[in-house]
């Protein structure tokens, strides 16, 4: 039922954007739910999740005890005999040896071999077969256990690819609103340096200024606007790929929410709890997992030392019949028994992949260790990145603004003619490059964050 809720939201959802049309304003929220939705490789795992699920439930019917039925018919060229030829024959002229008054030995002779001849050259024979195994020295409640840490192993792998698909869509969305903040931002500058270039046009005319400042002041406008160019590519590229991340048609003009938002909001701190607590993270967890695998076939290669129970029964019947002399005619007769195989030489085998399996269990254990220390070095760096994003958002509005009154105060200087246009050139690029640097920050500041969610386990 949850499935089915699940799918109907999603289909509203897709259905609800068809009908906007083909300019769409996006959230964060929206982008990951159909990125979600739309993802193969989350689809994928999600199949293999459920594989193993199905390969659990086969691994549990080995406790079950196993019916199987068998047919045959064999056409032979001769007859199985009891008799050779000339014992048939001594029987058919029985009479002509032995003479008994009023008794047909030869007659009696020929029914004995009709009554001895087996006709096996139409064979037929069917049988119904139970196996119930009793004791198999443990190997198949290993094998049960593998296949359910394996179920939880898929699980694992389908929350880390949905971990990761969740990262992917947030740099992306981050990326498309850092570009389009940056490119309205080369706007205003084109807009700042075409009306310097209006005046130092007068000034030039007045004698204020010389030519080689209006050049200057031309050479900063083509600079600009090749950097809006470029800008404009990458912020195609970038909704391209949105779009392909949520299954929509390329040629969409995405909108996103929080694309006049960046520069001027800033985000506290994640709240993570104990930054100490990444052990839950889905790597660790499949490590684990791991580990336990490898202990579990130490106990598979264990059980090839003991001996093996198993009940069997059955019913066989065939035709001839062989349970009333030579019959034609199907007749059978049931069975029940004990097999018991016990394992006495194999030269070492059994030894030597004990052996294999326990070095399996100490390389995953290795291999667990290894990834602590990295995840928690991780850990630490992201927790760093943090702080030094925030650091450097505080210290980028600061740089805003004294470098919005630093271009005021160029504008007010050029206008009374005390201060030279070179400096207000300087004052502008200043002032771009401390805008941009704000809207970096800012982005920065959310995928750190992001980032240290991600090292610690706790995207959902």
């Amino acid at each position: 039922m949850n499935r089915f809720i699940i799918t109907l939201l999603t289909y509203l959802l897709i259905s609800s954007f068809e009908c906007m049309g083909e300019n769409r304003t996006m959230t964060l929220g929206e982008c990951r739910n159909l990125a979600i939705s739309n993802n193969k490789e989350l689809r994928m795992a999600h199949l293999h999740q459920q594989g193993a699920h199905y390969q659990r439930k086969a691994a549990f019917t080995k406790y079950l005890p196993k019916i199987s039925a068998t047919g045959m018919y064999m056409r032979t060229g001769d007859e199985i005999s009891l008799l050779s030829d000339e014992q048939r024959n001594s029987l058919s002229h029985l009479g002509d040896v032995i003479q008994i008054p009023g008794l047909p030995l030869n007659t009696l002779g020929e029914k004995l071999n009709d009554g001895l001849r087996t006709d096996t050259r139409n064979m037929t024979g069917a049988a119904i077969m139970l196996t119930q195994p009793i004791y198999m020295g443990g190997k198949i409640r290993a094998y049960n256990r593998i296949t359910n840490y394996a179920e939880q192993i898929a699980g694992d792998r389908a929350d880390l690819q949905l971990q990761n698909l969740i990262v992917e869509v947030d740099e992306t969305y981050w990326k498309i609103v850092e570009l389009h903040s940056k490119k309205e931002l080369a706007e205003g500058y084109i807009n700042l340096i075409q009306t310097l270039d209006s005046d130092v046009t007068q000034l030039i005319d007045e004698g204020f200024a010389t030519k080689a400042d209006g050049l200057s002041v031309k050479v900063k406008l083509n600079e600009a606007k090749v950097t809006l160019i470029q800008v404009d590519n990458g912020l195609s590229i970038m909704r391209m790929l949105m779009c392909q991340l949520c299954g929509l048609d390329m040629d969409t003009d995405l909108r996103l929410a929080d694309e006049n938002t960046v520069e001027t909001t800033s985000i506290l701190m994640p709240d993570c709890g104990n930054l100490n607590e990444w052990h839950g993270r889905p790597e660790l967890r499949m490590l684990e997992k791991s580990i336990k695998i490898n202990e579990e076939k130490v106990k598979i290669v264990r059980s090839e030392f003991l001996p093996s129970v198993a009940l069997t029964g059955g019913y066989m019947l065939s035709n001839p019949s062989v349970f009333n002399g030579f019959e034609k005619k199907f007749n059978g007769t049931w069975n029940i028994g004990v097999a018991v195989n016990i394992p006495i030489l194999t030269w070492g085998e059994r030894s030597y992949k004990a052996k294999e399996a326990k070095t399996n269990v100490m390389i995953s254990r290795l291999h667990i260790e290894e990834a602590e220390e990295k995840i928690e070095l991780q850990v630490n760096q992201c927790r760093q990145k943090v702080t030094e994003a925030h650091e450097r958002y505080a210290a980028a509005v600061g740089n805003r603004e004294e470098a919005d009154e630093n271009l005021r105060c160029a504008n007010y200087g050029l206008k009374e003619g005390i201060i030279p246009v070179s400096n207000v050139i300087e004052a502008q690029t200043a002032w771009l490059s401390a805008h941009s640097d704000l809207i970096s920050a800012s982005v920065d500041e959310r995928l750190a964050n992001l980032y240290l969610l991600k090292s610690l386990g706790l995207i959902k």
